[in-house]
């Protein structure tokens, strides 16, 4: 993502000739100024920018497993590094003086529209002030009007008045500097019952969104976009009840449809889904947990299994932990020599998988082609087929290096079969591997799937009790005859090489069904 931002900034600055800002030095000078007399206006050169700048917070839900609500813990750690990243003092003039970005009218260029009711109302102020000051002073020094009462009790309410509007505006900026939103979230959690108190949580949207309208003005100050990415790990060892509520708080985070927030959920589905299961967050989803994930995430990745140099990288890292083998670090990196170096043929490498992923989206999108008929009608399922596809083209790429590789029609023919028929696929290559770890007689590579799904449906019909909830995942099981055994007959060998770049199949629900053949055959 760092690589993408650069190579995205220099591309930008090309094009338009104008560097990003950042609010700092004179850069924040100039950010307050914006802040109190300006209001941004998205426009449609704003729209055309294609560099941004990722926001990094890693959130481990191990550190708050303590806490009431471990998704206020979520909340106050997201306000905490954006308060830092942007700096305390620009984010509190927007608690008071600062707006929301607004979407021009019209294809105008002008980012900025100075507040005319601002500038009047301190105008105004401003010369309520000297005005009450003048004739305060007057009845004070000049002879004669000393003894005027009343004109020194008018030019001391004038004055009063016109500088407490002044005062209240800094010491509501000042009271956003001490008072963060983390501290001001840690203030509403302590408090008892607070979960029960009326509008907690508009109070807790009110804060979100006002850390949503910051970062949407610092898009436009900055000349690029923004997106803050939360990586959130150590869910597996949660109770169920506070894996439920972190749910909740990144639904909660990503209502507003233009929220800037990525989530990077590093999970275990086979410990996640009985948890989630066991709450009562499943109401309405006939307490599957498969279902629940597939609706809550919009790119699944599922880690392929390891291979043998992996294994390797896996061995030397937990080597390296140990300290008394940390100077095999040091003396590496003093045997390390030049920076690093650029990969020879990166860019026709890209362009290649480019060109791959534009013809499966065609033959994705193509009415006449036969794939079309297998996508779902669930929007949420495309996007997750959309998604999937250029990660898939780009593995195969990556693992043949370009030469005796599938097409990429049949790419996007197994993306959508591991989609939409998790179950059965699963069931299929579980089977295929019990199978190679007897004596085979001959080597079944050029053997059908749907050979092999017929030999053991059977059995899969046997265990339809354990697998309920894995089984509700598939699609139409007619479809899934006409899939495998007429329009895509893919092989043992075709799915040998497809599943070492599968990710979007859930690994867990081929190992329960392992554990639940080993079972039934003791």
């Amino acid at each position: 993502l760092r690589e993408e931002m650069s190579r995205r900034e220099a591309a930008e600055l090309l094009r338009s000739r104008r560097k990003p800002r950042t609010p700092s030095g004179w850069g924040l000078l100039e950010a307050l100024w914006l802040l109190a007399f300006y209001e941004p206006v998205v426009t449609e050169g704003h729209l055309r920018r294609k560099n941004l700048e990722f926001l990094f917070i890693r959130f481990s839900a191990w550190e708050f497993a303590g806490c009431d609500k471990l998704w206020a813990g979520l909340v106050t750690t997201l306000c905490h590094h954006v308060r830092r990243h942007f700096g305390a003092l620009p984010l509190s003039v927007f608690h008071v003086l600062g707006s929301r970005p607004r979407f021009a009218s019209g294809f105008g260029q002008r980012e900025w529209i100075l507040k005319k009711g601002t500038c009047l109302k301190l105008w105004g102020t401003l010369l309520a002030l000297g005005a009450g000051l003048g004739i305060l002073l007057v009845a004070l020094l000049v002879p004669g009007i000393k003894e005027n009462h009343a004109l020194k009790v008018v030019g001391s309410a004038v004055a009063s008045l016109s500088g407490s509007s002044l005062v209240l505006g800094a010491l509501s900026i000042l009271k956003n500097l001490v008072v963060s939103e983390k501290k001001k979230i840690e203030r509403l959690t302590d408090r008892e019952r607070f979960a029960g108190q009326l509008g907690f949580m508009s109070k807790i949207r009110e804060e979100v969104g006002v850390l949503v309208d910051f970062l949407a003005f610092m898009e436009v100050f900055e000349r690029r976009r923004l997106r803050v990415v939360l990586e959130i790990t150590g869910l597996d060892v949660c109770y169920p009840e506070k894996v439920a509520g972190v749910f909740n708080a990144v639904a909660t985070l990503l209502s507003d449809a233009n929220a800037p927030f990525i989530f990077l959920l590093a999970v275990d589905p086979g410990v996640i889904v009985p948890c989630l299961e066991q709450t009562g967050c499943m109401k309405g989803l006939a307490d599957n947990g498969y279902l629940y994930l597939n609706r809550a995430v919009s790119l699944p990745f599922s880690i392929p299994e390891m291979g043998a140099r992996s294994r390797l990288r896996s061995v030397e890292a937990a080597i390296q932990t140990r300290e008394d083998l940390m100077y095999r670090i040091i003396t590496g990196n003093v045997a390390k020599s030049g920076g690093i170096r650029a990969v020879p043929g990166r860019k026709e490498a890209d362009s290649e998988a480019v060109g791959w992923i534009h013809e499966a989206f065609r033959c994705l999108h193509d009415g006449s082609d036969v794939l079309a008929r297998y996508l779902p009608e669930n929007g949420a399922s495309v996007r997750r087929i959309v998604n999937t596809v250029p990660i898939t083209l780009r593995l195969l790429l990556h693992r043949s290096g370009g030469a005796g590789i599938p097409s990429p029609r049949a790419a996007a023919a197994w993306v959508v079969l591991a989609d939409r028929w998790p179950c059965r696929l699963s069931w299929t290559l579980q089977c295929l591997e019990d199978a190679g770890q007897g004596v085979p007689e001959s080597d079944p590579a050029g053997k059908s799937l749907w050979s092999i799904f017929q030999e053991n449906a059977r059995e899969l019909s046997a265990l339809r009790q354990p697998l309920g909830n894995v089984l509700s995942l598939d699609g139409d099981p007619e479809l899934f005859q006409a899939f495998l055994a007429r329009d895509f007959p893919f092989s043992v060998g075709d799915a040998r090489e497809f599943l070492a770049v599968t990710v979007n199949l859930d690994h867990s629900i081929r190992n329960k069904m392992g554990l639940l053949r080993a079972l039934d055959r003791l």
